[in-house]
């Protein structure tokens, strides 16, 4: 019960080592290749734009739209369940999950393109705590405000 096989250490290089190889590797330099800087929202802004762009995969979402669009998942769940508990069935609930699934995949993809960032980097969650640690943190990060490829196009015309 004391070995610690090949198999192990195999194990643990693969959960701790490569969700580090893309943490720690840093966003590419130079212009944000994702689109133009989006807005600041208010709560409202946010929850019409989280709907607006439902499966809208590309561009960037800001930090107040991305938050915002999280807090309104929150509370809408947390009622639906609430929901759920007085009619003894999870139907409510179930539903609001499936249907905020796509666009809070979408929105969090915009979010990480704020920060020059693949969409792909959210595949990182599931290798706790190292991926979503450091999602947590991007998610928190100031926007990439470095010139866009639309702006260096202007320039140079």
């Amino acid at each position: 019960m004391g070995s610690f096989s090949i198999w192990h250490w195999l194990i643990v290089l693969v959960l701790i080592g490569l969700p580090l190889v893309f943490v720690l590797r840093a966003a590419p330099a130079g212009a944000n290749r994702f689109g133009e800087m989006p807005p600041p929202m208010s709560f409202s802004e946010a929850v019409s734009s989280f709907f607006r762009n439902y499966v809208n995969f590309s561009g960037r979402a800001s930090r107040s739209e991305f938050w915002y669009s999280y807090l309104f998942i929150i509370i809408v769940g947390v009622v639906s369940v609430i929901a759920d508990a007085i009619v003894q069935n999870e139907i409510i609930s179930s539903i609001w999950n499936l249907a905020a699934l796509l666009p809070t995949l979408a929105m969090t993809t915009r979010r990480l393109h704020d920060i020059n960032r693949s969409g792909w980097h959210q595949l990182l969650a599931w290798f706790i705590p190292i991926g979503s640690i450091a999602l947590i943190i991007w998610y928190c990060k100031k926007s990439d405000d470095t010139a866009t490829l639309s702006e260096l196009e202007r320039v140079f015309k």
